[in-house]
């Protein structure tokens, strides 16, 4: 799943320390409760099997694994391209779906992997998560060339990850893998720092701000996932 890039206009005027952080944290709350979502709905899906049923069949994807497959794209894209159109109801009710029919199509993976191995990656994916979002908000560096450096590695690992779906070559999966555990990291610390810039700019606890919030709660949602994805593909234990 790739990381969505949104554009932002910042408002004027001094925003106080206080509402920076009060601004971060909502972010945060918003991206651990669509990470709470799409936990419970991976594990619902995972453990009923009339309900996988509905997505897998004796000749492989259904109709519907493949619309819960592709979907979330397409919420990503829908949601950055209404930003400013959408209101913040349906910016977050998009944001609620998107987390649910990510969770429908994980719980693949909870079925791939051993428990153990889902636990262990899951835990390293949030201690280095954790260290690169402290960074990015604690730096006085300016992240944004690097953050430039990464997206085209992004949209060149989208580009292979496209070729290898029809070549299912082992070996490029494991360097896309690879190269996505050094995106995603580099990604989390860059994005923090943008949204910390975005916190000072904004007009605190107005509708834009609102909606500024959820987008910036599926961003980081992004760099997670698809962080612990890629450690997984790497070090995770099939079944």
């Amino acid at each position: 799943m790739e990381n969505n890039n949104w554009n932002i206009s910042q408002t004027g005027g001094t925003q106080t320390q206080s509402n920076v952080k009060t601004f971060m944290a909502n972010v945060f709350s918003w991206m651990f409760a669509g990470l709470a979502i799409t936990t419970i709905a991976a594990y619902y899906f995972a453990s009923d099997m009339s309900l996988m049923s509905t997505l897998v069949g004796e000749r492989g994807l259904t109709i519907l694994g493949y619309v819960v497959m592709f979907a979330p794209f397409i919420f990503v894209l829908l949601m950055g391209a209404g930003l400013n159109r959408f209101s913040y109801s349906v910016i977050l009710t998009l944001f609620i779906a998107f987390a649910t029919i990510m969770g429908i199509s994980l719980s693949f993976v909870l079925l791939a992997y051993t428990a153990s191995s889902i636990y262990t990656t899951f835990a390293s994916a949030s201690v280095m998560f954790g260290v690169m979002a402290v960074m990015g908000y604690t730096t006085s560096t300016d992240l944004t060339k690097l953050g430039n450096i990464l997206m085209m590695a992004l949209i060149g690992m989208i580009v292979a990850s496209l070729i290898n779906f029809f070549m299912q070559s082992s070996t490029m999966s494991y360097i896309i893998s690879f190269i996505g555990v050094i995106v995603f990291t580099g990604l989390t610390a860059y994005d923090v720092q943008k949204l910390k810039r975005i916190g000072e700019g904004v007009e605190y606890g107005s509708e834009s701000t609102k909606k500024l919030v959820i987008m910036g709660a599926l961003s980081l949602y992004l760099d997670f996932i698809n962080l612990f994805l890629s450690l997984l593909r790497l070090f995770g234990d099939r079944k």
